[in-house]
């Protein structure tokens, strides 16, 4: 491998493995319920975006180059319930999730580490003659989904409990004070209604 296919790995794994850990970070200290409840109309929640996530790294990153990782697709059962790789059961423990993404993300970094960003592969799950991905194209396509679901989470934290940010202890925010926080949404609202009385 050359030194710029080497510094291209590097650059996308970086940013893969950043978007893992704010996912992950999300979860840090929530009650079961918590991890678990739907906050949205059509039920996202954030153990359900771990599943999801972890999924679809074992999926464009393993099956797609010929290197399945042993776990079940929920993504590819399509005789199961539509969305369940949206959501855990009772029966899967938030251990059970964390420990298949972090299985689904050691899968995916050893494939990107064996073949080259070129290799060509086959997405099972998308239509004959339209399914060749490179590897290059997967990995960009995991990294947007997997900052998009940590931008759900990011929110569906905020929801929960207040806890915002980016990181653990770098939340990339302008101020940690309450109040500044509300008087800038105040801000917000009144520029919203002000606008809004314009139509």
């Amino acid at each position: 491998m050359n030194l710029a296919a080497s510094d291209a790995k590097a650059d996308l794994l970086f940013y893969l493995q950043s978007a893992r850990d704010a996912l992950l970070w999300k979860l840090e200290g929530l009650s079961e319920y918590d991890a678990r409840r739907p906050l949205t109309p059509t039920g996202t929640n954030l153990l359900g975006l771990v599943k999801h996530a972890a999924g679809v790294e074992s999926g464009y990153l393993g099956d797609t180059f010929g290197r399945p990782s042993g776990e079940p697709l929920a993504l590819l059962d399509f005789d199961a319930d539509p969305n369940a790789d949206m959501w855990a059961t009772a029966d899967e423990s938030r251990e059970d999730i964390v420990g298949y993404y972090r299985r689904a993300w050691a899968h995916s970094d050893a494939t990107i580490d064996a073949l080259e960003l070129d290799t060509v592969g086959r997405v099972p799950w998308w239509p004959d003659g339209k399914d060749e991905v490179t590897l290059r194209h997967a990995v960009v396509r995991v990294i947007a989904d997997t900052h998009r679901h940590a931008g759900h989470a990011d929110i569906l934290r905020e929801l929960i409990d207040g806890t915002v940010g980016m990181a653990n202890g770098n939340t990339s925010l302008p101020s940690s004070d309450p109040s500044w926080w509300e008087g800038y949404r105040d801000r917000l609202e009144r520029v919203a209604k002000e606008a809004g009385g314009r139509e």
